[in-house]
């Protein structure tokens, strides 16, 4: 193994063990994924578009090949998110992309580099000029799948279909994972997938803004399904008598919600 492989594969690990020392929480089990977030900033939405079109043509196929599906690739739309307070939708491009394993996230770029397939159909986006970048910047969060959503799930392909993320702050690491914990083994995601709150993933953050959190997605037909769903989530028995546990008192200090739409390159 390189080192710089090594390095990181054992940087990971160790963070993973650290955490579940402290917290008594067993290690990553087998089959689950290594979630990775990517939100890109474009100068306009003409360059979004391009970059949603090189996506669809070049990278999600190559992406498929090196194992990484489904890839989603959402869109942020004024008319879903009124209380961001935007004057139009938003040019950024949320990009998910499920890893099976810590390899598949460190050799990705290598991989990538040695897809001829890929650097031929991708060319204009991946040779664009200093002076006209096909992007501004990218940010880049990884998380680890929760036992509960061990992989990427993908609830619905209807056109009217919508994406909530959700991320959870929490004020400390131990309450962080409490809150991971009323979600996995105390019945939270159980009552979720009874009320019609369908799983896309559900992963805790390892590196990424806003530390320490959790970061879920959830997939509906369309806006109704999801009034519907939060409604009956809010009155469930189950959830009433959960959210009044002591031991899961103050695990989340900030929520940010976020309502995404496919981009037309989507897999998700």
């Amino acid at each position: 193994m390189r080192r710089r492989e090594f390095l990181t594969v054992s940087a990971i690990a160790g963070l993973a063990f650290r955490t579940s020392a402290m917290t008594r929480i067993p290690e990553a089990k087998p089959g689950k994924e290594l979630l990775e977030q990517r939100l890109y900033h474009f100068k306009s939405m003409a360059k979004q578009e391009a970059f949603d079109d090189f996506l669809g043509r070049a990278a999600i196929p190559a992406l498929n090949r090196a194992g990484i599906r489904p890839v989603g690739v959402f869109k942020i739309l004024r008319d879903d998110n009124p209380k961001l307070g935007i004057e139009a939708d938003s040019s950024d491009l949320y990009v998910l992309l499920p890893h099976r394993s810590p390899e598949s996230f460190i050799m990705l770029v290598d991989r990538l580099a040695g897809d001829e397939a890929f650097l031929e159909a991708g060319a204009a986006i991946l040779d664009a000029p200093k002076s006209d970048p096909a992007y501004v910047r990218y940010e880049s969060s990884l998380m680890l799948a929760f036992d509960g959503v061990p992989q990427v799930e993908v609830p619905t392909r209807v056109d009217s279909r919508l994406l909530q993320l959700r991320i959870y702050e929490s004020h400390s690491i131990e309450r962080a994972i409490k809150k991971i914990e009323m979600f996995n083994e105390s019945g939270e995601l159980e009552i979720f997938r009874r009320c019609g709150m369908n799983p896309v993933f559900f992963g805790q953050s390892l590196i990424g803004p806003k530390l320490p959190n959790l970061t879920y997605m959830l997939g509906f037909e369309n806006k109704e399904a999801m009034a519907k769903a939060w409604a009956a989530f809010g009155r469930d028995p189950a959830w009433l008598k959960l959210r009044k546990d002591e031991k899961y008192k103050d695990t989340v200090s900030n929520i940010t919600n976020l309502i995404l739409r496919p981009a037309a390159s989507s897999q998700i």
